[in-house]
C-alpha cells in the first residue's frame, strides 16, 4: 500500500523509514519490489545523472520527465520530487511548480532552505511538502559539514522548528553534526530523514548511484553496498573483446 504524507508522518519516533533517490523506471522498479517506502526524485539527478557541476542547472522540465518515469517504475511507492533551483522564488511559482511535478506523478515535494511562507502557502493550497535545512546544495558555497559551531546550530535548529511549523510533513537534515541532528530529531514533531546527519533521525535517504557504486566520486557520508560502475566496466570490456575476436 502506498503511503500517504500522514501515514509517513506518524512512523516519527516509532518505525525507521529508509528513502532512496530515483530517476529511472527500472531503478524505482527494483526498489518498489524490495519494499522502500519512499523514493526521493532528486535534483541530484543533475550531478549523478546528467553531467552537471551542481544541481543549479536542474531544470523543472527535467524534473518532470524524471517524475513521471519513476512513477510508471514505482506505482505503488510514494514519490517526492526535488523543486528545483528557482522554481519556488515565491509562493506562487512554487505553486506552479508544485502542480507539474504532482501532475508528472509525485505525491509531495520537497524544497531547500527556510521558505517558511513557500511552505505555508503550499500546504494550504492541499500540497505535501517535506523540508530540507542543513547543507543546501542549491545554495551552498561548499559541500563542507554545517553547524558545527554553536550559532551556525542555533541557525539550523531553528529552520528545522519553523519548517515544521509552517507545515511540512517530513525534514531532510544533510550532512550536519550527529549530536545536532539528535537535538533537531527530539525537538520538531515530525520525521526527520538524514543525510550525512547520524543515526539518530527517524529515517534515512542516500542517493542510489553512491549507494549502489555507480560514478567515480561519492561524497564522504555515502555508503555503498555494491559496485555496479564496476561490474558496467567489466561486461562493456567483455563484449569488446568478443566482438573483436568475432567469438560475439
Amino acid at each position: 500500500m502506498k503511503h500517504s504524507a500522514e501515514s509517513l508522518r506518524q512512523m516519527k519516533s516509532t518505525t525507521p523509514i529508509p528513502m532512496l533517490t530515483a530517476y529511472t523506471a527500472p531503478i524505482a522498479r527494483s526498489l518498489e519490489k524490495v519494499g522502500i517506502p519512499v523514493l526521493l526524485v532528486g535534483d541530484s539527478v543533475g550531478m549523478v545523472e546528467m553531467g552537471f557541476d551542481s544541481t543549479r542547472h536542474v531544470t523543472l522540465e527535467h524534473m518532470e520527465y524524471h517524475v513521471g518515469a519513476v512513477r510508471r517504475g514505482a506505482p505503488n511507492t510514494h514519490i517526492i520530487g526535488d523543486l528545483p533551483y528557482d522554481s519556488d522564488r515565491d509562493p506562487e511559482t512554487a505553486l506552479r511548480s508544485a502542480q507539474r511535478l504532482l501532475e508528472a506523478g509525485a505525491d509531495s515535494v520537497k524544497l531547500e532552505g527556510p521558505k517558511y511562507d513557500v511552505i505555508r502557502h503550499l500546504v494550504s493550497s492541499g500540497i505535501a511538502v517535506v523540508g530540507h535545512t542543513g547543507l543546501t546544495p542549491q545554495t551552498a558555497t561548499s559541500f563542507k559539514q554545517v553547524g558545527r559551531d554553536q550559532q551556525d546550530a542555533a541557525r539550523v535548529v531553528e529552520e528545522a522548528e519553523r519548517i515544521a511549523e509552517a507545515g511540512a510533513f517530513m525534514i531532510v537534515l544533510e550532512h550536519i553534526p550527529d549530536a545536532l541532528a539528535d537535538t533537531i530529531t527530539r525537538t520538531v514533531p515530525v520525521p526527520t530523514i538524514g543525510i550525512g546527519a547520524g543515526s539518530a533521525c527517524d529515517g534515512q535517504v542516500l542517493v542510489i548511484n553512491d549507494a549502489i557504486g555507480m560514478g567515480e566520486k561519492w561524497p564522504p557520508f555515502s555508503r555503498q553496498y555494491a559496485y555496479v560502475g564496476k561490474a558496467i566496466e567489466d561486461a562493456a570490456a567483455e563484449y569488446a573483446h568478443q566482438v573483436r575476436a568475432r567469438t560475439f
